[in-house]
């Protein structure tokens, strides 16, 4: 059933919802632009037969009157009334200035800088983190289920219809996407879950980093034709993640798989270790794979290493220089190397235009967001660097002449060696 424009659909609880235009069709269903009370929404319709569609329908329901676990879910708004034997939900509408994942993978769009793509993961594991929190799991992530702001890599989250308490198999009946399905999932020995959410999203951080496919080397492209009993030994019974260190059968080709052969040394080794454990021993070993906590910490300390030169803005990554040496950019610009602010668990290099971030600070935090200071550079001298608090909490430090001093919203301590800066109810130290 395809509806025209005009049509007027009733909702539970006595709203109505009027077809604007069709914005897409997919598997399950038709997607429309609607006018809810004179708002723009988006209307998805299912097309297809839904399994277990009283479960389904209930499922949905409980999801609309517990709300999204976070902003960045397009979450389910209302469900329609039965309709010719289906039915349909109501979400906010994706706003124009955001892109799909798949448009990123096929190289349509390209994001202006690294930082931008770093922020773009830690916004995605973020939503995860927050969904999982909340005794959620996604259960189907693919690259259709997300969109990208390239300016700000804000992210945005759909198709949260089959999302189910962890453990409880989805009434639709959704195992995945293959690609994205943990191996398990796609041999069919247990339901999607929390677990299986781990893996799916160390997947679409390989893909948004890489643009590649992890387990798509030497063995899928010998493939004569990739028949179901291929698909599943590459992606089921044998997969072998592409850069492998113990398992070299499945590396990626020249001139075949240029960008994870070009972009994989140059990531962080922490993050290439952090690949590695998802898909060697996460492959095998479901409690293996990353929490979505440990993920945010180490795409936040990836945030933290991208240095961005102050005269002509180009990136820089600080673990490709030696500590204590000066740094020579490719921009051909020359600085001296940061000091490092060693603050909770994390080492921040403090170099111009470095941010320090309430989750740095605030015991109680891990807001990666709210910048509560940053390093400037000195207009007249650029070897002279300081601190500006951003924040609304007074800050004090020890000066070289013993005397405790305050640093309050706007004012700038200069960085020196040794120095302590009392944030409120952490304390940093800055050192070489």
């Amino acid at each position: 059933m395809e509806f025209k424009t005009g049509t007027t659909i009733k909702l539970e609880g006595g709203k109505s919802a009027k077809i604007v235009s069709k914005l897409g069709e997919g598997g399950q269903g038709i997607v429309y632009a609607v006018k809810i009370d004179g708002n723009d929404y988006a209307l998805k319709w299912y097309t297809c037969k839904l399994s277990n569609k009283k479960e389904f329908r209930k499922n949905l329901q409980t999801n609309i009157a517990n709300g999204a676990p976070d902003s960045k879910f397009l979450w389910p708004l209302y469900l329609t009334e039965e309709l010719n034997g289906s039915f349909g939900y109501v979400m906010n509408l994706r706003p124009k200035n955001f892109v799909e994942f798949s448009d990123i993978l096929n190289a349509k769009v390209d994001f202006p800088d690294t930082k931008t793509i770093v922020y773009a993961a830690l916004n995605i594991v973020n939503a995860f983190r927050e969904l999982h929190m909340k005794g959620l799991s996604y259960q189907d992530l693919n690259d259709g289920g997300f969109f990208i702001n390239m300016q700000t890599g804000d992210v945005l989250i759909c198709d949260n219809d089959n999302v189910t308490p962890g453990g409880i198999k989805n009434p639709g009946n959704v195992g995945g996407k293959p690609g994205y399905m943990a191996p398990e999932v796609f041999r069919g020995d247990t339901f999607p879950g929390v677990l299986t959410d781990r893996y799916s999203l160390a997947v679409i951080l390989f893909k948004l980093f890489c643009l590649h496919d992890p387990l798509m080397g030497k063995a899928y492209h010998e493939s004569i034709c990739i028949t179901e009993k291929r698909e599943m030994e590459l992606y089921g019974t044998h997969p072998v993640f592409i850069f492998n260190p113990q398992d070299d059968s499945n590396r990626p080709v020249p001139r075949i798989h240029s960008n994870p052969i070009n972009i994989w040394p140059r990531l962080p080794q922490y993050i290439r270790e952090a690949f590695i454990t998802s898909f060697v021993d996460g492959i095998k070993d479901r409690n293996a794979r990353l929490h979505d906590n440990e993920w945010q910490k180490k795409l936040l300390r990836f945030l933290d290493e991208i240095l961005v030169c102050p005269i002509c803005g180009s990136e820089h990554m600080i673990y490709k220089f030696n500590a204590g040496q000066p740094m020579n950019f490719a921009c051909r610009h020359t600085f001296s190397y940061p000091r490092i602010l060693h603050v909770k668990n994390y080492s921040i290099p403090l170099f111009p235009g470095s941010k320090i971030r309430m989750c740095h600070i605030n015991t109680d935090s891990d807001d990666y967001i709210k910048i509560e200071g940053e390093v400037i550079m000195n207009k007249n001298n650029n070897a002279l660097w300081g601190i500006r608090n951003l924040g609304e909490i007074t800050w004090t430090f020890s000066a070289s002449d013993g005397q405790i001093r305050t640093i309050e919203k706007n004012n700038v301590v200069p960085i020196a060696q040794g120095m302590e800066i009392n944030f409120g109810n952490t304390t940093g130290k800055v050192e070489k």
